[in-house]
């Protein structure tokens, strides 16, 4: 999508703050014993509550209001049976639609107690988005992106996860740009234009970043146990620093 005037800028900081308000009350709930299931209820009916709608619902059908994945579990998490533990990291993710604008948004949480292993972890996650977003400018390459992606993650010792990219978002949940990279590549020249919606999402990985489709058809899984951090943000492309759709 490619904002054309402060009602498109209105209706996506509203779905934005909305989006970003439900992961917040999701988090407020996380706590051992809970389950994922009940989690995702929680989030569903804030969601209703502010007159929204599931992005992947209604997009893909997926199979409930909002993405959860714990340890082990990289993205697209179906809410079930698991329960969270002591020392957990649970990433939340949700997208949503409000008036026909949408946003996307994800952050992860460490369940005390929280190691320097983990901190660390998600630390350098969330410097690498905050960099990412700085460098993006109107007529900026998009490799600009994984550029800043990739320092940060070679400074942090951390794998990037290459088969998980940032899109373009607005009108639907997925538009152009298709693919994001999170990782330096010369063939990501297209140049941003002012306007544009998109997602930048790094996930940073402990282990060898290498992932599997799990037997539910949804959830992405690293092949070693190893750990994963995620956080995401919508953002509009500008003449200068980008405008943040998802910030609380």
């Amino acid at each position: 999508m490619i904002v054309q005037n402060e009602t498109d800028l209105l209706g996506l900081m509203a779905i934005g703050r909305i989006v970003t308000q439900t992961i917040q009350h999701m988090a407020d709930h996380i706590e051992p014993g809970i389950t994922t299931a009940e989690l995702d209820a929680l989030g569903a009916a804030f969601l209703e509550k502010h007159g929204a709608r599931s992005a992947p619902i209604i997009t893909y059908k997926f199979p409930a209001a909002t993405c959860i994945s714990i340890n082990e579990e990289v993205a697209h998490g179906i809410p079930g049976s698991r329960r969270v533990e002591r020392g957990d990291l649970v990433n939340i993710d949700v997208s949503a639609e409000l008036n026909g604008f949408y946003a996307d948004s994800g952050s992860t949480f460490i369940v005390p107690p929280v190691t320097d292993e983990k901190s660390r972890l998600c630390d350098v996650t969330r410097r690498a988005l905050d960099t990412a977003i700085a460098a993006v400018r109107a007529g900026e390459p998009l490799n600009v992106i994984g550029k800043a992606c990739e320092a940060e993650a070679r400074r942090g010792g951390y794998k990037i996860i290459r088969e998980l990219n940032g899109h373009g978002v607005g009108r639907g949940l997925h538009e152009p740009p298709r693919h994001v990279p999170h990782y330096y590549t010369s063939r990501a020249r297209e140049r941003f234009v002012e306007g544009t919606v998109l997602t930048i999402e790094p996930f940073f990985n402990t282990g060898n970043a290498r992932i599997v489709t799990g037997s539910d058809g949804w959830t992405l899984m690293t092949t070693d146990g190893s750990l994963t951090a995620q956080y995401e943000h919508t953002i509009v492309v500008t003449k200068d620093r980008p405008i943040i759709v998802t910030l609380a």
